[in-house]
């Protein structure tokens, strides 16, 4: 017998590194997602974001909260111009303003694998469509556009939005590890879920079947819910 024959080592697969992700422009119905450009798109975050009523928008992530406008622009400054983390801007179609960002990084072209992060939701754009069509441009174009195999959503344990959210999108819970980091002085065990290209084709149309204009009412309700329609994917 071969070795393959008596020793477990792992399917075969085309070793090939996908494309490494780019600064390009993805097109939604309510928003898009573009590269982030400080002279275009900082000013709207700051001001969606800044001040004492959105100090909750900033205990989970590496940065801020930001004293003023100048601190804010010196630290996205710099976050623009790096391919790693990759960041975007979340474009609001209705106004033209920038109303939040997300990034693309982690990325390991050689495994086809890239994480979504780095997301920050300023309040015009939580609870609306475009938040969730945000998501779905970025997936679509990490296996549809780039043909990576894995796409990860890691937050910090404590994040009970994070949580939920992640589940909500069709990413699967894999385990926390504990005592991963140190962020801002603390603690930080973070969970880690992932989606997989096995996944994606159902969690791809229960994206769609939700974006979907018939799933909404006058009123702009949902019919049903996007986890609603994706009740084989774990959670």
């Amino acid at each position: 017998m071969t070795l393959t024959e008596t020793t477990p080592i792992g399917i075969e697969l085309d070793p090939t590194p996908g494309p490494r992700p780019g600064r390009v422009t993805l097109d939604g119905r309510f928003v898009s997602i573009v590269p982030f450009d400080l002279a275009a798109h900082g000013r709207d975050i700051y001001d969606a974001s800044s001040g004492p009523e959105n100090e909750a928008l900033w205990p989970y992530l590496w940065q801020g909260p930001f004293a003023d406008y100048e601190s804010f622009a010196a630290h996205y400054a710099e976050a623009a111009k790096k391919d790693d983390p990759l960041l975007f801007a979340i474009i609001d179609k209705a106004t033209g303003r920038a109303v939040g960002h997300a990034a693309l990084m982690r990325i390991a072209a050689a495994d086809r694998v890239v994480e979504v992060g780095n997301i920050l939701y300023t309040p015009p754009l939580q609870r609306t469509i475009g938040a969730t069509e945000a998501m779905y441009l970025l997936a679509r174009h990490v296996f549809d556009d780039l043909g990576y195999r894995r796409y990860e959503w890691k937050c910090n344990d404590l994040n009970a939005p994070s949580r939920r959210a992640a589940a909500r999108y069709g990413f699967q819970y894999e385990g926390t590890f504990r005592q991963h980091m140190i962020v801002k002085g603390r603690n930080r065990d973070t969970a880690w879920f992932a989606m997989l290209d096995g996944d994606w084709p159902r969690v791809k149309a229960a994206f769609e079947a939700w974006l979907d204009p018939a799933n909404f009412d006058a009123e702009g309700r949902q019919k049903q819910s996007l986890a609603a329609l994706t009740p084989d994917v774990a959670r």
